[in-house]
């Protein structure tokens, strides 16, 4: 009981951000929508039956009881096109009817309008930025939330305490438990201690590990000199680091290969001692290469969506445990989300600063994923629009008639097969969610 409401208490603050996430995607599509003219006859947050409404202007504001996303309903959003050819094939006149009655509905939408504040009847870039607006509004809002993650909260970074130290190194200076075949390690030897926090090398200032590390490595042989500070008082040690081999890393961390793809090994000082880790706040600028860190994982997991669905399914089904980094339903978040919240395993602020990373992911994926180009998602808009000014630029070019605003209507049938596939994952993941959750702890 002394976990529930805090577990109840996570889920809530996970679907608040969720509903807001969803409210401000609709709002970058309502916005540039009304300044160009379209007439915008609802702004929803999600599906079903209406919950509450209200009207302001021309258009009803809204919320409904499936939270599973929304939309705004704009007028036009297909032109007039010819009616569907008889056929005698049922699949064919199935696609036929779902055609027309995209097209019935459009048409409705515009009874009583000017025919210029139709979504069809604008500039193709205007439909882009209509389009993109809500996608580019998650990226704002994951930006923004990264931000207060990263700038106030901070990120794990070394610090100049010792957390560790070594006790015994082989021959060759590599670590090793004590025995027979090893000698103590430098810093054993030199009296360094966990908790020793590092002044200053060689009468070098030392402003980060990295900084120590750099003049260790290049003193192999050669004692060096070390400033710490130990219960309030600064103590000058002694220490020789031992010539050791060591895999060589790049900047951003990556082990270097050579020509046959064998790890690089250079041969450096050795000391023997460990940094400890503390949330440091970064500067506005590590913002970005973790949003693409994000980007590019987002993307990556879409790519391979179908093995990693197989993936849920073995696991929902079968003995397999879930894979943490795996796709994961709304319903899998706000688990994860009152799991963070109810648990005693960390501190309040670092479980204040997990909910604010789910959310700011949670609003990545919705960027990435409403970009692929696919109906009824708003990449699919776009690519429509795209292909349109393509059409329209190879007409012109060969002197032809122009062919008009291309009608997306004709793609309701893989629309709506693009739609069942996506319940259908829905439905896979609730599943494996309810009956086969991850579990973080």
């Amino acid at each position: 009981m002394d976990t529930l409401w805090p577990y109840v208490l996570g889920i809530v603050v996970f679907a608040i951000g969720l509903a807001i996430s969803i409210a401000l995607h609709e709002v970058g599509h309502l916005v540039p929508a009304k300044l160009f003219g379209v007439h915008v006859g609802q702004y929803m947050i999600g599906f079903g039956p209406t919950i509450f409404s209200r009207k302001f202007g021309e258009t009803e504001y809204g919320v409904k009881a499936i939270p599973m996303g929304g939309y705004i309903s704009m007028a036009g959003m297909f032109p007039p096109g010819a009616e569907p050819v008889e056929s005698k094939n049922r699949l064919r006149r199935l696609f036929g009817r779902l055609v027309q009655d995209a097209r019935q509905a459009s048409d409705e939408s515009m009874s009583s309008l000017d025919p210029s504040r139709a979504f069809y009847h604008l500039p193709v870039w205007k439909r882009i930025i209509i389009m993109l607006g809500g996608p580019l509004m998650n990226l704002v809002l994951a930006f923004v939330l990264f931000a207060i993650l990263i700038m106030g909260f901070g990120q794990p970074a070394t610090t100049t305490t010792i957390s560790s130290v070594t006790q015994c190194v082989t021959l060759a200076g590599a670590p090793a438990a004590c025995s027979d075949a090893t000698v103590p390690a430098p810093a054993a030897v030199a009296g360094l201690l966990p908790g020793d926090k590092l002044i200053s090398i060689n009468g070098i200032s030392i402003t980060s590990w990295d900084q120590g590390t750099s003049i260790t490595r290049a003193s192999a042989g050669v004692p060096v000199t070390i400033v710490v500070q130990r219960a309030g008082a600064q103590q000058t040690l002694t220490v020789t680091p031992v010539l050791s081999e060591r895999t060589k890393f790049t900047a951003a961390g990556a082990p270097v290969v050579d020509a046959a793809g064998n790890p690089v090994v250079e041969k450096v000082g050795f000391v023997g001692m460990s940094p400890t880790s503390a949330m440091t706040p970064q500067p506005v600028t590590s913002v970005f290469p973790v949003m693409g860190e994000n980007i590019v994982g987002v993307a990556n997991m879409i790519v391979h969506l179908p093995q990693r669905m197989v993936d849920v399914g073995n696991a929902a089904f079968g003995s397999q445990a879930r894979d943490v980094n795996g796709p994961i339903s709304v319903v899998g978040v706000g688990r994860v989300a009152g799991e963070i919240a109810s648990t005693t395993a960390i501190p309040e602020q670092s479980k204040v600063a997990s909910l604010i990373g789910i959310l700011a992911s949670l609003n990545v994926a919705l960027f990435v994923f409403n970009l692929v180009p696919l109906l009824p998602l708003d990449g699919g808009h776009v690519a429509g629009a795209l292909y349109e000014a393509v059409r329209r630029r190879i007409a012109k070019l060969r002197h032809r008639p122009d062919p008009g605003p291309f009608d997306t209507a004709r793609l309701m049938p893989l629309t709506m097969v693009v739609v069942a596939i996506l319940m259908g994952m829905s439905a896979l993941l609730i599943y494996a969610d309810i009956f086969k959750p991850v579990t973080i702890f």
